[in-house]
């Protein structure tokens, strides 16, 4: 139950900031030098679409936090395998949902629309391997 909640509450809010970044980077916003107050725009912007980030992203965090906890119960896969395979589900789900958005195409916008997706998945599955993971036991 513990990882279910950690997938929650960390996928949506470094997903959410993430496209957020992405979204700004894709429409041209970071190609002038910037100021710091741009910066706080983006926070600014990030902090009132939090509540969104958190409607639309827990139905998926959750669907990812399932696919970890079945990844956890086989016995061959490390933790770093863990991690890993569920950084790119995450990536090619992420990268379907979102890539064909905007005019541009490329390889820039296909790595930074799949990071949307697999960021999130890599820090939530390593936090619930810290926090959420009981010890294997050692063969004698």
């Amino acid at each position: 139950m513990k990882r279910y909640l950690i997938f929650a509450a960390v996928v949506p809010l470094v997903g959410g900031f993430w496209l957020l970044l992405t979204m700004t980077i894709m429409g041209g916003y970071w190609t002038h030098p910037h100021k710091f107050a741009e910066v706080g725009k983006l926070l600014v912007v990030f902090v009132k679409s939090l509540q969104y980030s958190y409607l639309f992203g827990v139905v998926p965090a959750l669907m990812l936090g399932a696919v970890d906890d079945i990844l956890l119960h086989v016995k061959r896969i490390a933790p770093g395998l863990r991690m890993l395979l569920l950084g790119v589900i995450g990536f090619i789900a992420a990268e379907l949902i979102y890539g064909s958005r905007g005019q541009d195409r490329g390889l820039l916008q296909f790595v930074m629309y799949g990071l949307v997706g697999f960021l999130p998945a890599i820090i939530a599955a390593w936090v619930a391997h810290r926090l959420a993971d009981e010890p294997r036991p050692q063969p004698a």
